[in-house]
């Protein structure tokens, strides 16, 4: 094969999908051919794509050397060095992007992200007011200031933006035969609230409710399976039901995002969590799991949540974070963890020293009432800590750089969970500095007398 036909059938296996052979074949021609920009931006999009963000910014930054002023290879650059927290040099290359092209709305977009992500939420509210201003129906721009409003805590102004959502082609609608609240009046209506992203989101906008229950006759909450049994008391919810007949007598329908628009302005305004229900049968297998330790400080721990969520990969962290907590005397750890990562928990026999409760867990139910067994939680950001936090237990998540907008970019504390403690990263990518805080903090706690 010559050199040519090298590159054109690796560029040809990776436009497939063989990712496997288009990765090998790259490297054949790579070693080779190394003056290649193109190729070894290529290279970098593939791992970007397989969740490898350190060999994607080594190989885009070869291909930067390379060709300075490439169109692709700036835009390819600047978004994997966004992927691990580097914003000031991918703004850089954005700015540089729009010197050549100045309506490019992505980039502009993406400038606002990037703030946003490193926290200069006034200065990302500026940038992309501008944009909007300059490009009112890019529904990109429009979803990043109201982002940028959530994490500045001016909800008002942030969820009236955030329709944008379904303009971004990211989320799909629900197909349902009522018509959709658009703002007017409820009185006398019955209203249907429907999910619509992760099972956390539901959980965090709960506590909204009891607000939607004054302004109308009745409320009905479709709620996903997982939650179905944990929402089953909801204040201010008439009905908690996984389905709905085609003829039900609902009026209007809203998506739960969109509930703090009944009243939410600033953070001063947040209702308690909503109560979330656990039936006895659960707590009776709560029980029975953790029985034979009971003279022990139990932790419960969770490191990842779904991996269908696109930003999964940086929010979450290697089981074997939590195995120097282990060592500790006198603690017990449990996973609250059921998912794909259970594989590689198990391989290395990491099960012996944490309990494996999560992968039996039949719903959300049982593994809140096994939160409730344990006098810590610590988890990563995902719906075990807003259940945790509902719930009022003591719990600490242990977050990345850029985390949700709820959560903010500073500070030890949130006011959405008022008891929950925070450990963030202090640089992206880097877990040994929380993790080292969560065992001092735990080293800290069990020497007070407080386990």
């Amino acid at each position: 094969m010559t050199v040519r036909e090298l590159r054109r059938t690796a560029a040809a296996a990776h436009r497939a999908g063989e990712l496997d052979r288009a990765r090998a074949l790259y490297a054949r021609y790579l070693a080779d051919q190394p003056g290649d920009a193109a190729i070894w931006s290529n290279l970098g999009v593939l791992h970007r794509s397989e969740k490898r963000p350190e060999q994607a910014v080594r190989a885009h930054a070869r291909a930067h050397a390379l060709d300075p002023e490439g169109t692709g290879v700036l835009n390819n650059y600047a978004n994997a060095l966004t992927d691990i927290g580097r914003y000031t040099d991918a703004i850089g290359l954005r700015e540089q992007l729009l010197e050549e092209t100045p309506g490019d709305t992505q980039q502009k977009a993406l400038i606002g992200r990037a703030l946003r992500g490193s926290g200069a939420y006034d200065r990302a509210i500026a940038w992309l007011e501008e944009a909007r201003a300059a490009h009112p129906e890019d529904s990109e721009i429009t979803l990043q200031l109201a982002l940028a409003y959530l994490s500045a805590g001016a909800y008002d102004r942030g969820f009236e933006l955030y329709s944008a959502r379904w303009q971004t082609g990211e989320l799909t609608r629900r197909e349902v035969p009522f018509p959709e609240w658009q703002g007017e009046d409820l009185t006398g209506k019955t209203v249907l609230v429907m999910p619509e992203q992760g099972f956390g989101d539901a959980v965090v906008m709960m506590r909204f409710l009891p607000w939607l229950r004054e302004r109308c006759a009745q409320v009905i909450v479709l709620a996903e399976r997982p939650l179905l049994r944990l929402f089953s008391g909801l204040d201010g919810a008439d009905a908690v039901v996984a389905s709905l007949e085609r003829g039900a007598p609902v009026d209007v329908f809203l998506y739960a995002m969109d509930l703090p628009r009944l009243g939410l302005r600033t953070p001063e305004d947040i209702p308690r969590p909503a109560f979330l229900a656990i039936p006895g049968d659960a707590r009776a297998r709560a029980e029975r799991l953790v029985r034979p330790h009971a003279e022990t400080f139990k932790v419960g721990v969770v490191w990842s949540g779904s991996v269908t969520y696109k930003g999964n990969a940086f929010r979450s962290f290697s089981h074997r974070e939590f195995l120097p907590l282990t060592d500790i005397p006198g603690v017990q750890l449990f996973s609250l963890y059921k998912g794909p990562g259970l594989d590689a928990f198990r391989a290395d026999g990491s099960d012996a020293f944490i309990i494996d409760t999560g992968s039996t867990d039949r719903d959300f139910a049982d593994c809140a009432a096994t939160m409730c067994e344990m006098d810590l939680v610590v988890t990563s950001d995902t719906a075990t800590a807003h259940i945790a936090g509902s719930l009022g237990l003591p719990t600490w998540v242990v977050l990345h750089w850029d985390s949700f907008w709820i959560y903010t970019h500073s500070g030890e504390t949130t006011p959405w969970y008022p008891g929950m403690r925070l450990f963030r990263q202090s640089e992206p990518m880097d877990w040994s500095g929380p993790f080292a805080r969560v065992r001092a903090e735990l080293e800290d706690l069990l020497a007070g007398g407080n386990g």
